[in-house]
């Protein structure tokens, strides 16, 4: 098992991370990824709700500063892993969180092979890992399954239209072959895995950095830049607030009735980009203009999700519009950006 970080707390990290003594009827949980902006949220609620939290996560994406406030919690634990290593983790879960992947594309592509090992190699150890614990474990999968589709909205019937060998490839086929392992983990082994799909999610805590539409829109207009669109702005998206996501994720972890068959989490309003860019613009005092950049290869010409199986299994619906959740976005990217030194101008 390779260390990729250390974090200074009282009981102090291992090489192998070991949650304190469960209390009677306490109920532990593992977030894989648990440092970025979706696995620290679940972070958050699980301790709010009484559970034994065990975050993992590389740092190659995810941020200490996302889960530093739980690092002093009695019932938190922090160890800096790699998912593609062999896990080492001492206690049992009753539940798993597989949230580990850069998720957006200058992430993952700028080490495609890494972002593969991680789809492949931390499912397996992640369900060998869930098979010794006999826990239940929910693979955070990614409407980029369906590739470029030819069908919208798209339901989990859809098989997808992906390119095999094109530069997004790395996650797309990555994150197929997971929901394979996963599919396979249930049948052989009789692991209870949970497969979501989830539809462009954003909202606090994410990374100005992050390289996502949505980032990319907000601190590009925070601070006078251009608002870079690609193509000529009439490819669709689908967002869901980060909070929205985190619900949906949760009512699918903690559902009885399932078949472990793959559920859209998402919103199902769709946008342009050019709405998006327009939209993030009437909310920031900006010097910014729109400019248009060719389409990168592959970039999906339309997403949204078709969450029938969401609203009927789940009980599950997004509640935030877009133009609200970007509200709270735009403020939070407003204060890291100041924080960090960086030129912001007035959001109104």
């Amino acid at each position: 098992m390779r260390k990729v970080a250390k974090v200074n707390r009282p009981r102090g990290l291992s090489s192998a991370a070991q949650h304190a003594e469960l209390k009677p009827g306490q109920k532990s949980i593992l977030i894989a990824g648990g440092a970025g902006f979706l696995g620290s949220r679940l972070c958050a609620i699980y301790l709010q709700k009484g559970f034994q939290v065990t975050c993992i996560d590389n740092l190659s994406t995810g941020r200490v500063k996302n889960i530093e406030s739980f690092l002093e919690h009695p019932c938190f634990t922090f160890a800096a892993y790699d998912i593609c290593d062999p896990l080492t983790l001492n206690g049992k879960f009753d539940y798993i969180y597989n949230m580990a992947c850069p998720a957006s594309p200058p992430k993952y592509q700028a080490d495609p092979i890494q972002t593969l090992k991680t789809n492949l190699y931390g499912a397996f150890n992640l369900l060998d890992l869930a098979r010794q614990s006999k826990a239940r474990i929910l693979q955070s999968s990614t409407s980029e399954v369906y590739g470029d589709p030819s069908i919208s909205p798209q339901p989990e019937s859809y098989w997808g239209n992906v390119n095999t060998v094109g530069p997004r490839s790395c996650y797309d086929e990555g994150k197929r072959a997971a929901e394979t392992i996963f599919m396979e983990y249930a049948q052989v082994h009789h692991v209870d895995v949970r497969i979501a799909r989830i539809f462009n999610a954003y909202g606090p805590d994410m990374d100005p950095n992050d390289g996502r539409v949505v980032s990319n829109f907000i601190t590009q207009a925070l601070e006078g830049r251009p608002i870079t669109i690609y193509g000529d702005g009439s490819q669709t998206r689908s967002f869901c607030y980060r909070d929205d996501m985190v619900d949906g994720l949760m009512a699918l972890m903690h559902v009885d009735t399932v078949d472990h068959a793959p559920v859209n989490v998402g919103n199902p309003t769709e946008f342009t980009m050019k709405e998006l860019a327009e939209l993030v613009l009437s909310k920031i005092d900006t010097r910014s203009v729109i400019t248009f950049e060719p389409l990168p290869r592959d970039d999906p010409r339309q997403r949204c999700p078709d969450i029938t199986r969401a609203r009927t299994l789940l009980g599950w619906l997004p509640k935030v519009a877009l133009k609200d959740g970007l509200d709270n976005t735009i403020s939070y990217f407003a204060a890291e950006l100041a924080g960090a030194g960086s030129r912001v101008v007035a959001a109104e």
